[in-house]
């Protein structure tokens, strides 16, 4: 939480001209219902097994023409059978990473804008804590990109430039288009 999934996953798909996706979109959509209500009324295992369904779905979407962003939780990351589905699905993962404090702060700010509160927002102790049990799961990312003090576009550029990724310009009969 507040690694800057989804702002940094915008905007690289933005530069990229690809398509963006919170996989936590799809699983509401999907559920029928916010995430929260899922944990309040299901508990995290539903959550879970929720998550793992739409992910498995996102990615026999992707086939061999990835063009889409997707934003994937951390605790989705660190699930061995996910984690083991996006290793045989070959597809680049990027672990935002930033100081435990930074990204308690992010959180903070972010549910004071959005007068919200996310269950581990309750306890820094319990917020670190996660972190530092899902932090090895992390380190399997295909790449780990230090986003502390840095702009959202500026460590979109980096993972664009590091996975030699470039924009989609399509041709049509007028020309190229962006």
């Amino acid at each position: 939480m507040g690694a800057g999934k989804t702002s940094v996953g915008r905007a690289l798909a933005q530069q990229l001209n690809w398509q963006f996706e919170d996989l936590d979109d799809r699983i509401e959509r999907r559920e029928g219902r916010a995430i929260a209500q899922i944990f309040r009324e299901s508990g995290e295992p539903e959550f879970r097994r929720a998550e793992h369904e739409a992910l498995v779905e996102v990615l026999g979407e992707l086939g061999g023409a990835v063009t889409r962003i997707v934003a994937v939780g951390g605790g989705a990351f660190v699930q061995p059978a996910n984690a083991s589905m996006l290793r045989e699905a070959q597809v680049p993962t990027v672990f935002l990473d930033a100081a435990v404090e930074e990204l308690w702060a992010r959180c903070c700010k972010q549910a004071s804008k959005a007068g919200a509160e996310r269950p581990l927002q309750r306890s820094e102790e319990k917020f670190r804590q996660l972190y530092e049990t899902r932090r090895e799961g992390y380190s399997g990312a295909s790449m780990r990109v230090q986003t502390g003090s840095r702009t959202v576009a500026d460590i979109a550029a980096e993972i664009a430039d590091k996975l030699g990724l470039r924009k989609i310009t399509f041709r049509t009969e007028e020309g190229e288009v962006e």
